[in-house]
């Protein structure tokens, strides 16, 4: 306030404005606005004035806002959408967005934040993989979904050998580990078996909340002999080839849609057709992805038997996820049901078990001790008989 009379004072005295401006370390438009107030309202008007807007007219109305927490106080596990439901039967059009819902109830302290689990499984570094010939190396995604003229949704998934471009499958499938399995089961049968899949971290693919990562889908891919590679979360240049295919899928196919998902469906596989028939590739020196893949030997997608080492015990997960050790179930997990695992003794009270190389991590167990350690109690109808005698 004393700043501001000095101010004001000065300018009234004859001084320029611009030059005071600059002593005080004020803009131009606050030092001309003191000056308009002093001038009107004299030294009240250099008080400090409440920059609250004089009318709100996005603001809910107190009544609103009062049944909004009323209901929710009524209906305390019920969300913004079906309060809003409830709110619409009394207030009608007057009634509050849902997101406004949302807003007020967050204001009130009266929505419990959820507690975000960290991922078991994180992958920190790009992945080392090459693909020197085909079927070296597959990668696998799903195109980001769009949905055709009849409102089903479309969301492709997509596998590309990673050597000779060739796009192995462009299906519209639900992402359901079941029905990709379907699809790499035909893939392995007429193409053959890779010698790496890469994929993103998302699923059916991965589950950062399992062991080692792996998912159902990508621990059978594992057991039948096959490197599972995962790229960066967030990073889709590390599978870049197959992000550019992508790119082209949306640009020639996604951009015009088709009328119901058979329609679509044919529209990928003309395209497809294209790509790998016809489409030259600077990549390949001019050639087409057909000219360049070749598939391997056809062979049935069977579990390999790994040998693990002779130290290791062999386990076998049962349907729901456990493996027997010692007389104890130990806790494998569910995308590992129906494999064989090994188990390698660390200590007395620890074991780590592998899905083949890979590791998936330690066990405490509980270590069975016989009897015959142990001087046994003698029973007391066995010392009566004793004294008896």
């Amino acid at each position: 306030m004393s700043l501001k009379m000095e101010f004001v004072e000065r300018a009234a005295a004859g001084e320029k404005i611009a030059p005071l401006c600059r002593e005080f370390g004020i803009s131009r438009t606050a030092g001309h606005k003191w000056m308009k107030r002093y001038k009107e309202q004299g030294y009240a008007g250099l008080e400090e004035q409440s920059r609250r807007p004089k009318s709100t007219p996005l603001a809910t109305a107190e009544e609103l806002v009062l049944a909004t927490l009323q209901s929710r106080d009524a209906h305390p596990r019920w969300g913004p959408r079906k309060l809003y439901t409830l709110l619409h039967r009394r207030f009608g059009d007057q009634t509050p967005a849902v997101r406004t819902i949302a807003r007020i109830l967050k204001r009130a302290n009266m929505v419990r934040e959820r507690r975000k689990r960290a991922p078991i499984s994180v992958i920190e570094q790009a992945p080392t993989v090459k693909a020197s010939a085909p079927n070296d190396v597959w990668t696998v995604d799903f195109k980001g979904w769009w949905r055709v003229l009849d409102g089903t949704r479309c969301e492709p998934l997509t596998v590309r050998d990673g050597c000779s471009r060739f796009v192995l499958a462009l299906i519209a499938c639900p992402a359901t580990g079941n029905a990709v399995r379907a699809i790499f089961e035909q893939l392995f049968r007429r193409h053959g078996v890779p010698k790496a899949i890469q994929c993103d971290n998302g699923p059916p693919f991965i589950s950062v909340r399992a062991r080692a990562g792996l998912s159902a889908l990508s621990a059978w891919w594992v057991s039948l002999g096959i490197r599972v590679v995962r790229s960066r979360p967030g990073c889709p240049q590390d599978n870049g080839g197959h992000e550019r295919m992508h790119a082209d899928v949306c640009a020639e196919v996604q951009s015009d849609p088709a009328a119901t998902i058979a329609e679509q469906q044919r529209a990928l596989d003309r395209w497809r057709q294209d790509f790998n028939q016809v489409r030259p590739h600077d990549a390949l020196g001019g050639k087409t992805p057909a000219d360049v893949y070749k598939p391997t030997e056809r062979k049935r997608p069977v579990v390999q038997a790994y040998a693990y080492p002779k130290r290791f015990y062999v386990a076998h997960v049962n349907a729901v996820g456990n493996a027997r050790f010692r007389q104890d179930d130990c806790r494998v997990g569910l995308p590992f049901a129906g494999l064989d695992v090994g188990i390698e003794i660390v200590d007395a009270l620890r074991v780590r078990f592998w899905l083949h190389d890979i590791d998936l991590g330690l066990f405490e167990t509980i270590p069975v001790v016989d009897d015959a350690c142990f001087d046994r109690p003698v029973s007391l109808k066995r010392a009566r008989r004793k004294t008896a005698a």
